[in-house]
């Protein structure tokens, strides 16, 4: 048994590592390409026909700013096309209906499509907007975002080379500072786009349409079999089958949309969920298609990393659960001495994050370095998180489909609260809440066990452990039943 134990720890021990340390593999391409500047080309000299795709589902607190927002983009009037593709079943219809016809009456294409069903989800509703859609390239925009004046004379240039399919800009944060839930989220987000999305389109390899903010190609997307409903982040489905096809998509860094982050916990839960799912579900799909392709080993070994990486959350809770009998093992019999010397080198991941997160704050914000202050709790957030993504993790891997959750929005702009982020709180308490719980008294034994021990070492990792599960259950008891 104490083998057994040893040997489940080491070896996922290891995946975490080998995941962590793909941060240098990314870190070394970005100072490789950090000089290399994104150069806008002129803006055509007629004006192509766009289409502005706006999904809601029950976005009653959010459905009208998108709408006078999307009206505010500079271009052409009869050159634009607007859909409003609301699935809705609550008063957003009532509410959205009355815009539309407004700026119907002030000469603008907009169009109110609502459907009877949602069949497909998203993904459904883009696809049946997509069928009589005018535009030549179709922009999409979730209900959380108030994109800038001008994002479509600064994205519609890029497609001059034909080969264009997709156009993704970075997400800014509108409430960011509202909470330390916001402000991990931010860090999160910044590291995906400032450093995955940036360094993976300059280096050549495959990335993908974050599912709002972004513009496509209308052939692109018909010519790699249209949306599809089969996985729950139906974004990088897509992304992946039009890149095989031979597409390429541009991200730019410095065109940037901002959006609202979830600022209920559970509402977290619910993106994070559907996030990490979805892209198991996607890898699942395409990986045998990835592998079999004509791109070389170094674009293919990418693609692995990106579309598994999610994988590491049951090993989270995995190493987690196992560290305390660890502790212990360790000071009852010597017999395991050399491979506890050998797994000191697996702090190295954790090493390689943090670089990851700081280059990722230099990129694009001055005052990093009091941004990443914020990092050790981030890290303790993202452990707490793991028994939410496993879960997810697990029901993709066995093949249970679930619908698409939409994620709650409040209308936060800054640090001011909203009425409507107590009502737009979910009620439901998932049954991990009880187990994340669980595992932060658990911890509370195993720091007591590594300092009777003096295993310092450990009880760093022990205590954001304990952080992070103790944290992330109690914010969701607690958020589930404030009024």
């Amino acid at each position: 048994m104490e083998t057994f134990i040893l040997i489940f720890y080491f070896l996922s021990l290891s995946v975490l590592f080998a995941f962590g340390m793909h941060g240098m593999f990314l870190l070394y391409y970005y100072r490789k390409y950090k000089n290399t500047k994104v150069v806008q080309p002129p803006m055509p000299d007629e004006f192509p026909m766009v289409t502005i795709q706006v999904p809601l589902f029950n976005e009653l607190y959010v459905a009208e700013r998108i709408v006078h927002t999307i009206c505010k983009i500079s271009y052409p009037k009869d050159k634009l096309e607007i859909q409003v593709l609301d699935d809705s079943t609550d008063e957003t219809q009532e509410i959205l209906k009355p815009v539309v016809q407004h700026y119907q009456s002030e000469g603008f294409n907009i169009k109110y499509i609502h459907r009877t069903n949602r069949q497909g989800f998203k993904a459904g509703a883009l696809k049946e907007g997509l069928e009589v859609a005018e535009g030549e390239f179709v922009a999409i925009f979730d209900a959380d975002f108030l994109p800038n004046t001008d994002f479509l004379m600064k994205t519609i240039p890029h497609f001059a080379n034909p080969n264009i399919g997709m156009v993704q800009t970075r997400w800014e944060h509108l409430n960011e500072e509202f909470s330390i839930l916001t402000k991990a989220q931010a860090l999160a987000l910044d590291g995906h786009f400032a450093i995955e999305q940036q360094v993976r389109y300059k280096s050549g390899f495959f990335i993908n349409f974050n599912g709002t903010a972004g513009i496509w190609r209308k052939e692109c997307i018909i010519d790699a079999g249209n949306w599809q409903p089969d996985t729950l982040t139906e974004d990088l489905d897509l992304s992946y089958r039009a890149q095989l096809k031979g597409w390429k998509f541009v991200y730019l860094n410095d065109v940037t949309s901002p959006a609202e982050l979830p600022a209920d916990i559970n509402a977290l839960k619910t993106q994070q969920f559907r996030w990490t799912k979805g892209a198991v579900e996607t890898a699942k799909k395409l990986l045998p298609k990835v592998l079999k392709s004509h791109f070389s080993l170094k674009h293919k070994f990418e693609s692995i990393v990106h579309l598994t990486s999610n994988i590491v959350f049951p090993f989270i809770v995995i190493v987690a659960i196992l560290n305390v009998p660890i502790v212990l093992l360790k000071n009852i019999t010597e017999a395991y001495d050399f491979y506890y010397s050998l797994m000191s080198i697996f702090v190295l991941a954790s090493v390689s994050t943090f670089l990851f997160y700081t280059f990722a704050q230099k990129t694009i914000h001055l005052d990093w370095t009091k941004r990443i202050l914020l990092f050790p709790l981030f890290l303790a957030g993202s452990m707490g998180f793991a028994v939410n993504n496993t879960k997810a993790v697990l029901e993709a891997l066995i093949g249970k489909k679930t619908g698409f959750v939409r994620t709650p929005k409040a209308g936060i702009i800054g640090k001011t609260a909203t009425d409507a982020l107590k009502k737009s709180k979910s009620r439901k308490i998932n049954p991990t809440v009880y187990f994340e719980l669980l595992l932060a008294v658990y911890f509370i034994f195993g720091l007591a066990i590594s300092i009777y021990y003096l295993e310092i070492a450990a009880i760093p990792f022990q205590l954001m452990f304990f952080l992070g599960f103790g944290s992330v259950g109690y914010l969701s008891l607690k958020q589930s039943f404030q009024t």
